[in-house]
């Protein structure tokens, strides 16, 4: 945890203040619909560098972060450095199993996207080219997303809880959740947590 920290302090002072408070670009957002925390968005295309992690939560956001870190602060085939944007994605993988209904999916071991967005400007054909090969450069479609925005410490428990609210929200609103619930980070770990802005967000249908 204590390079996890280290880590995420070196990689958001180029975007946060001493006190936390996010100057990091983000991402562009059409708000569609608003319900009290939650809201309906739709994001253009975005590019993203992503990596997997076949570790718990914490182990994979200290394995997913180095990475990340790695690649826009220069550990690229041009070895030049990326701005730090926000937020930062996380979310959990399920493994499809080889067996005669593939359809079916069973959870093994734990297993984690975390996801980078990069500055406005780049394509997949122009950023530059991780020297690491787990870390893939990807694009985003266009979409509409659900949102929960909460306060707190960024943990796997609440995480869960805010899936489960959302998930719950989707459901009363005759709504088809399209992908899986993933986490939205836009702070550095010394924000104090009344102050952080923590989000969920889920893909879906008829949104």
């Amino acid at each position: 945890m204590k390079k996890l920290i280290a880590i995420l302090t070196t990689v958001f002072l180029t975007g946060c203040s001493v006190f936390g408070i996010r100057t990091a670009d983000q991402p562009s957002y059409q708000v569609v619909n608003e319900v009290g925390n939650i809201q309906i968005r739709h994001y253009p295309t975005l590019l993203v560098a992503e990596t997997e992690i076949a570790a718990d939560y914490e182990n994979a956001s200290n394995q997913g972060f180095k990475r990340l870190a790695g690649y826009i602060f220069g550990n690229n085939q041009k070895q030049q450095s990326l701005a730090m944007t926000a937020p930062v994605i996380q979310e959990q993988q399920a493994e499809t199993l080889a067996m005669t209904a593939p359809v079916i999916q069973q959870k093994s071991e734990d297993r984690w996207l975390m996801a980078f967005v990069l500055p406005k400007g780049y394509s997949v054909a122009t950023a530059p080219i991780p020297n690491d090969k787990v870390v893939i450069i990807k694009e985003l479609p266009a979409k509409k997303v659900a949102v929960i925005q909460y306060t707190g410490s960024l943990c796997e428990s609440g995480i869960e809880k805010n899936a489960d609210i959302l998930t719950t929200w989707l459901n009363q609103q005759g709504f088809k959740a399209l992908s899986p619930a993933r986490s939205a980070a836009y702070d550095p770990p010394w924000t104090l947590p009344f102050l952080r802005h923590n989000e969920v967000q889920c893909s879906g249908q008829v949104f």
